[in-house]
């Protein structure tokens, strides 16, 4: 695996062109130290900052309701010990709004804003069980195709060495950046870009997944995947339906797997 890009990196400071296949280059934005103006400029993000002011209220902070959601989903067969041990770690809570926070710990997605839902838990650990499959250890680098709030990008930190996020709609970048403070994951960079294009400076990667169906896997992600790196992502198969689909890169080729039928949002270019 090639060498990580040093950070910050340089990348275009003026609007850029569309290229040739008519996606938006990757443009990055540090995430701010509580303690400075936040100033968002055109290179990728380095470590997430200093904690804020905890929530408190309705007993989220208890472990013991992380252990039950933990104790539901692995009875639905997630078995992935790193996979139930970062569930256990991250806390739901901190990333839907206070209205929404009785539900943090249940077994269901909840809207976070543009359109937008933090997938079900049951759902995340399954793609992250699919991703780390066959694996005790962790994983190298890895991609996620739309941060969202920024829950997945939490767990995928604790299953692997590096972790770089992107996402299409700026609003969602900085919320996820904001939620992202508590945690102070110094291996993960969030990016703003369109995830269609990946991010090839981090390239190859051992692991994709993304949180938006599209009607393909976009050839890019393939292409940034590492050789014996895997690919969990929901796509629309030959049936036309949106079904979860695993991409294993081997030395003689690809490999794809369909799953089973799913519903996320869709997959979009560009940015907004």
């Amino acid at each position: 695996m090639k060498p990580r890009p040093g950070f910050p990196a340089r990348l275009p400071s003026s609007a850029p062109a569309p290229t040739a296949r008519g996606k938006t280059p990757v443009v990055a934005h540090p995430i701010p130290r509580e303690t400075k103006t936040p100033v968002l400029k055109p290179k990728a993000v380095v470590h997430v900052p200093d904690r804020p002011v905890a929530p408190t209220g309705v007993g989220m902070e208890s472990q013991a309701v992380r252990a039950a959601m933990v104790r539901k989903i692995q009875a639905q067969g997630v078995t992935h010990a790193g996979v139930l041990a970062a569930l256990q770690a991250v806390e739901r809570h901190r990333f839907v709004d206070t209205a929404l926070v009785n539900q943090a710990y249940e077994d269901t997605s909840l809207p976070i804003g543009l359109g937008q839902t933090i997938s079900k838990p049951g759902v995340v650990a399954r793609m992250l069980e699919l991703l780390c499959q066959g694996r005790s250890e962790k994983l190298g680098r890895v991609l996620e195709i739309g941060t969202g709030c920024g829950y997945q990008a939490a767990l995928m930190s604790h299953l692997a060495r590096e972790v770089y996020s992107i996402e299409r709609l700026k609003g969602l970048h900085e919320k996820s950046r904001e939620n992202l403070r508590w945690f102070r994951l110094s291996n993960l960079h969030l990016l703003f870009g369109d995830g269609m294009v990946g991010y090839a400076k981090g390239a190859p990667y051992a692991g994709i997944i993304a949180a938006a169906g599209g009607n393909d896997i976009p050839a890019a992600w393939i292409d940034q995947l590492a050789v014996g790196g895997r690919l969990v992502a929901p796509a629309v198969t030959a049936a036309g339906r949106q079904n979860l689909v695993v991409v294993d890169k081997t030395a003689t080729g690809i490999v794809r797997t369909e799953l089973e039928a799913v519903l996320f949002v869709p997959l979009k270019s560009g940015v907004a």
